[in-house]
């Protein structure tokens, strides 16, 4: 048996397999024309723009493997300079300062209460 959803109650209905599987709202054609055009200036189809690809900047791929290549001895996050070492530090400190937070926490939740 075959199941729809109700347009007037919500609810789960029988129904036959045509109207099952077609669902509400949909059509089957394809319109006739084409849709107005949504943008101000018209988009290239890419079939028009060719194999080649353009970019709007320059590749900074190569400078960055020479940086990152380096054996320097530096782990990779830190090659960057003074900013990767920045946030590095930051990212540390804020984590040992929660654990040592929440150890706090769990300490003082482990007292036991005091009576008024």
């Amino acid at each position: 048996m075959y199941y729809k959803v109700s347009g007037v109650t919500g609810k789960l209905t029988g129904a036959t397999a045509a109207s099952a599987y077609s669902p509400q709202g949909l059509k089957a054609t394809v319109p006739s024309q084409a849709p107005p055009m949504i943008f101000a200036v018209p988009t290239k189809v890419v079939s028009e723009t060719g194999s080649v690809a353009h970019y709007m900047g320059i590749n900074k791929v190569p400078e960055l493997q020479k940086i990152f290549q380096k054996s320097d001895g530096a782990p990779v996050h830190l090659k960057r300079g003074v900013m990767d070492k920045m946030l590095y530090r930051t990212t540390m400190g804020l984590t040992i300062g929660g654990t040592l937070y929440c150890l706090m926490a769990l300490y003082i939740a482990a007292q036991p209460r005091k009576p008024q």
